[in-house]
């Protein structure tokens, strides 16, 4: 039953004037009395988007004059689902009014702001999804392997009456099973000692001796105690941590120490998912901590528990609401995060505006699934050099296969499965390039159902539940790739019509019967439903292979579409329009839309052939570009980590420690104080002077800084002075005549002829029988990188 309403409709109102004026012998000045004008007060939510709420509570804000929403505070009244409701909590901070209001109920909810004189003044629709999720990323992965257990040493909450799921324990006893893995959030207290380690708060409130103190932002000096909040939220385990004082209470959110600066903490690292994932010290960061900023975390945003970015995205949003409904609306939202963690902020910014403020990308990519398209060439080239053209001394030099791959190569790093391929009667180089030691095995995990695991699989039950996982990255993605009429999930990888070593053929490095016999049996990956388990190095053991030669297979050729006779093209793949389509319209592709400051940091690894390959700041930048027209949004600083003794197997890195990545939070905090105090110019103009493209050396001291300091590489100006410092290399796609922006899944035909008459080959005037091998190889046609890709979009 509805409470009764303290006031009158302003039509009863009016009823009741117009009656009392023919009974009452008012004065003039009493009936010309002006009634007071209703407030133009409006409700806004804070916490989340109104139809992303989780959870029974939401934090709003009163939009209108500041001083009249005091004046008339008392007077207001907040109204749920037609009940009047008393708010936790209503605080003014950070020049708003917050309001946190609880009681909300699973689905659609209405709030009402009300007046006890005008009645009601706004209203706010709310549908609030459940704590485990989901809210838009559609049905979750089952099974899913809880890991509380291990991470917390708690048993996560029965929530099935099924006898499967994770089992639950209790004293050692069956309690049933659970299949959303969620706990009760819990706090802890801890102090950072003076050997740079976190030991647990005594219990008793005295202060440890080897408690070390830290300085704030705002220059107190005060004790390194940390007051953590760990729960859960869409199934994954959430982290929050801030500064506390000894004698603080568990139950209350101290934000004395708090310098109102919000800090995400994304991580990185490569999985299907299936899991609940594994928190990091990267929680507990004490350099942001020591200086008063509150971090935040959730496993489900380490892409080392799952690549499904929407997913991801979605854990980001609720990890973030329920720490504002427990400390207020920060000033602002800082991002920091390596690779897959750098991969989240470009992505996470283009798809939800407003959950980040500004970023510190560093050593990333711009996002994780066009990576899959130059990365799921290597294998194939790799291949093709050892094996298929192994008679050809051309690829025995190392170098020579970067005319193929388009990464780094050196001699300086030998590949540790040289000795076995020449045993075996395959070809090889003294060096590497980056493919072996980076990219091995990427391929299958993103292709291959049968390669991929998960701890603790063997507690899941029905037993045997595991083997049902399809370990494949498409797989993973099903609910935006979509499924075929056999409901296998679509697929992104297509090198129909890539032309492999075209560049190299122009620039006259490999001649025109290499260009020809390259593309005709380099060949292409089978669908996942068609691979087999992988060979070795990935299972099995050198005894192993000396008994089946046919067991060493570190390219996965079993996988790939091979010539059936030498003779004929071995088949290219094909991808998936539909599910190229969903991965640009679902935002798992960065296409570009940065509308907040951010600072692109990369330690430069190129000559250890690392992973994290240094022309990938400069491929997000030219999307930067390509979507908005400049990139005044985006800075790019490279560090120097390059070894000084490359015959050193252990490599010592001068400056391998030294992290710009603190330098950078304050440059964003001055550029973020810039904007509120300019919001009429743009993020560009508001930059500050050290926000500008940059190159350090191994002491992290300046190098160079400028507008010009990378020239020469998304341009045809002479190298600046970084351009020159840090050489950049390419890809696959790159030497084929794709982009730098590396984001052609399916590239746009044109026929074999038009690129014989466009000048695509250079000087190269193929004769008759070259034309008709040419034809032969590339039926549907050849890539025409002028043309957007098959499957974007249309805008």
């Amino acid at each position: 039953m509805s409470l009764t309403r303290r006031y009158l409709l302003p039509g009863t109102i009016s009823l009741l004037t117009l009656a009392l004026s023919g009974c009452l012998n008012s004065s003039s000045s009493s009936s010309n009395r002006q009634q007071p004008a209703i407030p133009d007060f409006n409700l806004e939510t804070l916490s989340s988007a109104a139809d992303q709420v989780s959870g029974q509570d939401v934090l709003v804000s009163i939009l209108g004059d500041p001083d009249l929403i005091e004046q008339e505070l008392e007077r207001l009244e907040f109204w749920l689902n037609d009940q009047q409701i008393e708010p936790s909590r209503t605080i003014s901070r950070l020049g708003r009014m917050e309001v946190l209001i609880e009681g909300l109920e699973p689905g659609d909810n209405r709030l009402e702001l009300h007046h006890t004189q005008h009645g009601p003044l706004d209203s706010l629709s709310l549908t609030s999804h459940s704590l485990s999720g989901p809210i838009f990323s559609g049905p979750q992965q089952y099974p899913f392997v809880c890991t509380v257990t291990t991470e917390l040493g708690r048993q996560p909450l029965v929530d099935t009456d099924d006898n499967a799921g994770f089992p639950v324990f209790e004293g050692g006893t069956l309690i049933g099973y659970s299949k959303d893995c969620m706990i009760e959030p819990y706090v802890e207290f801890l102090y950072r000692a003076t050997d740079n380690s976190y030991k647990p708060l005594p219990g008793d409130g005295s202060r440890p001796a080897d408690m070390a103190t830290t300085t704030l932002t705002d220059g107190r000096e005060v004790d390194f105690v940390v007051r953590r909040e760990v729960g859960t939220l869409n199934r994954f385990i959430y982290s929050f941590a801030t500064l506390a004082s000894l004698g603080d209470n568990a139950d209350s959110a101290s934000t004395e120490l708090w310098n109102d600066r919000l800090l995400f903490h994304f991580e990185g690292g490569v999985a299907i998912g299936h899991t609940q994932g594994r928190l990091s010290g990267r929680a507990l960061s004490p350099q942001a901590l020591g200086q008063g900023y509150a971090v935040i975390y959730s496993t489900g945003t380490r892409t080392n528990t799952h690549y499904n970015l929407q997913v991801g995205g979605e854990a980001a949003l609720m990890t973030k609401e329920h720490f504002v409904k427990r400390f207020g609306m920060p000033d602002y939202t800082v991002a920091i995060g390596g690779s897959g963690g750098g991969i989240q902020q470009y992505v996470y910014a283009q798809n939800h505006p407003g959950l980040i403020d500004a970023g510190v990308p560093q050593y990333a990519y711009p996002d994780m699934v066009t990576q899959t398209i130059h990365i799921g060439d290597c294998e194939l080239l790799e291949h093709y050099m050892d094996a298929t053209d192994r008679t050809n001394p051309l690829w025995q030099t190392t170098a020579n296969r970067s005319l193929l791959v388009g990464l780094n190569s050196t001699d300086d790093y030998p590949d540790p499965l040289a000795g076995a391929k020449t045993m075996l009667g395959y070809a090889t180089a003294p060096g590497m390039t980056e493919c072996i030691p980076a990219w091995r095995g990427l391929t299958p995990l993103v292709m291959n159902p049968l390669f991929g695991q998960v701890t603790n699989q063997q507690l899941m039950e029905p037993a045997g539940i595991m083997n049902s996982v399809k370990w494949t990255h498409y797989d993973d993605l099903r609910n935006i790739y979509g499924v075929d009429d056999q409901g296998e999930p679509r697929t992104l990888y297509d090198n129909v019509g890539v032309q492999y070593g075209l560049q190299a053929l122009v620039d006259g490095a490999i001649t025109p019967a290499e260009f020809l016999h390259l593309n005709a049996f380099v060949g292409g990956w089978k669908q996942p439903n068609e691979m087999v388990q992988e060979g070795f190095p990935f299972l099995g053991s050198i005894n192993d292979v000396m008994a089946d030669p046919s067991l060493f297979d570190p390219w996965s050729m079993r996988n790939m579409n091979l010539s059936p006779d030498g003779i004929a093209p071995a088949p290219r793949t094909a991808g998936d329009l539909q599910a190229i389509q969903a991965a640009y319209s679902s935002g798992m592709v960065f296409d570009g839309q940065l509308d907040i400051p951010v600072i692109d940091w990369r330690n430069y690894l190129e000559e250890v052939l690392d992973m994290h390959n240094s022309h990938q700041s400069f491929s997000a930048r030219q999307r930067i570009i390509n979507r908005m027209g400049h990139a005044d949004n985006q800075v790019i600083w490279f560090t120097d980590t390059r070894p000084t003794n490359t015959s050193d197997p252990n490599r010592p890195r001068p400056g391998q420690e030294f992290d710009q990545t603190w330098m950078a939070l304050e440059v964003l905090h001055d550029w973020l104080m810039n904007i509120r105090a300019n919001p009429d110019q743009s993020i560009g103009e508001n930059r500050p002077a050290q926000a500008v493209d940059s190159c350090f050396d191994s002491d992290g001291e300046l190098m160079a800084a400028g507008d010009d300091v990378w020239n020469g590489i998304l341009d045809t100006q002479s190298a600046g002075t970084c351009t020159q410092a840090f050489p950049t290399y390419t890809t696959s796609r790159m030497v084929a005549g794709g982009p730098i922006e590396g984001s052609v899944f399916k590239c746009s035909l044109k026929p074999v002829a038009t690129a014989i008459t466009d000048g695509t080959y250079g000087s190269w005037a193929p004769d008759a029988g070259q034309v008709a091998r040419l034809n032969e190889i590339f039926p549907d046609g050849v890539c025409d990188y002028s043309q957007p890709d098959q499957g974007r979009p249309n805008p």
